[in-house]
């Protein structure tokens, strides 16, 4: 059990400090964090949750990563749903606590998106379904291919965290204007269940291509690495 609860709590932290950098603070008058800003958050969330539970739970945070590290054999198939449902629960927890404090400044309208991811005219860009569904599954297949290689035991100890957290801000800086950056179903449905209407129908693009990516990651690191799915 203290696995799946510090899977929720990461999970919340990565919702909690990256969707709130773009909610509250990416587009604050002159002092706001902007583009990069957002990008580096959610490379932190990781990061730093990564050096808190890394040794408790693995620190997945995102179902897409748990499905990924199972297709590359570092992970038990009898644990998988348990963790997918902490990751989705403390991404929606995150939401709620975001919601609670974003309403409190006037004015504030969560139809706008509130850190949802999108596409079509609900891409920051205007990027089609098949931009986006590209973008997320290549960058969550080099995204697993990244943990794979930091966290493999033949990889310098120690550094894991570091190289996935940037691999993270890597990716928000592409691929924000295309969908917001999803690549993590649970950070998806966090927010998008505070929007809904236009979030939650397009909510099934950011489960459907993390998770192929993820399984794609998987397959081309075992490829490349020689390393055998274990039993």
């Amino acid at each position: 059990m203290n696995k799946y609860i510090a899977e929720l709590i990461g999970t919340f932290w990565l919702v909690f400090g990256g969707c709130g950098s773009a909610v509250l603070a990416a587009g604050f008058p002159e002092l706001g964090i902007g583009f990069v800003g957002v990008s580096l958050a959610f490379g932190l969330t990781v990061l730093t949750m990564a050096y808190a539970i890394g040794h408790i739970s693995g620190c997945h945070l995102n179902p897409a990563v748990s499905i990924g590290l199972w297709a590359g054999g570092r992970f038990p198939a009898a644990q998988l749903l348990p963790y997918i449902l902490a990751q989705v629960v403390g991404g929606i927890f995150a939401g709620a606590v975001l919601y609670l404090i974003a309403t409190g400044k006037a004015g504030f309208d969560v139809s706008a998106g509130f850190a949802s991811n999108g596409y079509g005219e609900h891409s920051p860009g205007g990027y089609s379904l098949t931009a986006a569904l590209v973008a997320e599954i290549v960058l969550t297949l080099f995204f697993l291919v990244v943990i794979l290689g930091a966290t493999d035991k033949r990889a310098p100890a120690g550094f894991a965290p570091i190289a996935i957290g940037l691999a993270l801000t890597l990716i928000h800086l592409i691929s924000i204007p295309v969908t917001n950056t999803s690549v993590n179903p649970a950070r998806s449905t966090g927010v998008a269940v505070f929007v809904g209407d236009w979030a939650t129908a397009q909510l099934w693009l950011f489960w459907v291509a993390p998770v192929i990516g993820a399984v794609l990651g998987a397959l081309v690191y075992r490829m490349i690495s020689c390393e055998k799915k274990s039993a």
